[in-house]
């Protein structure tokens, strides 16, 4: 997803009744939770719930997420160059390795589904390509996608309901994955940082106010405490009373889960982000948060509880960090359009006969809508976290950025 417009004031479409009756039975569970809890609870419990309830979370429901009649299109969907650029990375990586390719998260499937299209032309089809996806809904549009568009390789598609245990080999997958693990939201006060927390805010007569989701102050707390600590030494200086942003605590517990899967091979992780340093700049004291709902960007993750996307960019710098702890290598990390001009998009674009206006002219389109600062080039970042793989990566070959972290 591009989320270059950040508008708190978006006006937003109306859900229907059903989706409506869908959002307050996730807002009376929620609702349940504060109140057993003391009357908050923290952003990071709360994103969870929202994305991730049983049967209720953004993820974990049936509505239509991706694409033109979803909330919002990711760079596999608006462009098959996007896919065939990841295939000849993971064709470097197998010929070294050998074994599979492993996403996580594979949304509609059409990025599994180019992918495997054009392994097959460069004769290097991996033994099998796991799909990691919880959600059964989406389970069965990825089969559907994959039968229509590649029926010839889905005999070596497998669907995983956790990680392998140890002992993978090949390519790790994630394409806007770490952007929804959820996140601690803090505030810097005059006495140091608050946990912000969600609360129930009961209905005002005298105001006319409803009874609605609410921002509340926590008391301090040690983990985030000692989190601000780190990355203000980190920065070399302090954040500013006023300053709101966040982390997210689940990162490095992630991040040791794919090092415990991998053996041999690389973790290649795509999503919008920045370096530590950009990421808790002074302009940007307001933090990240950003809600997608029918292709409208905005930033209430409050609203509509369950039927919006909440996300927030990465900390390059954390994934690094955590890599790094986990005993994996940071082989390289760049913006998305320098990974793609070292993985051959050019080369691609190439091959479409300029004389076939029509088809250039909308290749053209789709390069630029990949690689443009102002579309998804600059923001969307690429890092390579490898075990036992000695040759550099083609993607990080046009440019090299670790030294941004």
């Amino acid at each position: 997803m591009n989320p270059s417009n950040r508008d708190r004031h978006t006006a937003l479409p109306e859900p229907d009744p059903l989706a409506s009756a869908h959002s307050a039975r996730l807002l009376e569970r929620v609702r349940s939770e504060i109140g057993a809890n003391g009357g908050s609870i923290s952003f990071a419990r709360f994103m969870d719930l929202a994305l991730y309830a049983p049967g209720l979370g953004y993820y974990q429901a049936g509505s239509r997420k991706f694409g033109p009649g979803g909330d919002f299109v990711t760079a596999p969907e608006l462009s098959p160059l996007f896919s065939r650029c990841l295939a000849r990375q993971c064709r470097e990586i197998l010929l070294q390795t050998g074994g599979a390719i492993l996403e996580l998260g594979a949304g509609t499937g059409v990025m599994a589904a180019d992918i495997l299209q054009e392994l097959r032309a460069l004769g290097a089809l991996p033994e099998r390509y796991c799909i990691l996806e919880l959600s059964g809904e989406l389970r069965e549009r990825q089969r559907q996608t994959l039968e229509r568009r590649t029926p010839e390789s889905l005999e070596r598609v497998r669907w995983l309901d956790a990680l392998p245990e140890s002992g993978f080999r090949g390519v790790v997958l994630g394409n806007e994955v770490l952007d929804a693990l959820p996140v601690e939201r803090f505030r810097i006060a005059a006495d140091g940082p608050r946990r912000m927390m969600v609360a129930w805010s009961e209905a005002d007569c005298a105001t006319g106010a409803e009874d609605r989701l609410a921002w509340a102050e926590g008391a301090q707390d040690a983990g985030v405490t000692e989190t601000v600590a780190r990355i203000e030494a980190d920065l070399g200086q302090r954040l500013p009373e006023g300053y709101t942003s966040e982390y997210a605590p689940q990162l490095a517990a992630w991040i040791r889960a794919v090092a415990g899967s991998l053996a041999a091979g690389a973790a290649l992780l795509i999503d919008y982000g920045y370096s530590r340093r950009d990421y808790y700049h002074p302009e940007r004291s307001d933090g990240t948060l950003l809600c997608h709902y029918r292709h409208r960007v905005h930033a209430d993750p409050l609203r509509l509880p369950g039927l919006q996307d909440i996300t927030a960019s990465v900390d390059f710098t954390a994934v690094a960090d955590a890599a790094n702890a986990a005993g994996l290598t940071v082989a390289g990390y760049a913006s998305q359009h320098y990974f793609l001009f070292g993985c051959g998009l050019m080369e691609l674009l190439a091959q479409t006969d300029s004389a076939d206006t029509v088809r250039y002219l909308d290749q053209v389109r789709q390069v630029k809508l990949l690689t443009l600062p102002g579309e998804m080039g600059e923001r969307f970042k690429v890092i390579g976290l490898t075990r036992n793989l000695d040759a550099p990566l083609c993607g990080f070959s046009f440019r090299d950025e670790r030294h941004r972290l």
